[in-house]
């Protein structure tokens, strides 16, 4: 397979991209803390707090925390 090949199939390939996720929903699924904070105003501390009584869930992957988006949007409608 010829270099020029390849590089066609990967511009066909990042043009076709978009239609895949066209039904997936615009918001993500989860977010880092860092952009919790920026996304709330609350304070990083209070996160972990809201975290800890439960309030908040989170998946853990590694040593990542990540926030459930819905979790954050449930904390506000109940506010």
């Amino acid at each position: 397979m010829s270099r020029a090949r390849t590089i066609k199939d990967r511009h066909s390939a990042a043009e076709a991209t978009p239609t895949l996720f066209e039904d997936l929903p615009t918001e993500p699924i989860c977010v880092r803390v860092a952009a919790a904070v920026k996304l709330t105003g609350i304070p990083r501390s209070t996160l972990y707090e809201l975290i800890g009584s439960g309030e908040i869930e989170t998946a853990k992957i590694g040593r990542s925390t990540f926030i459930l988006y819905a979790s954050l949007k449930r904390l506000f409608e109940k506010h």
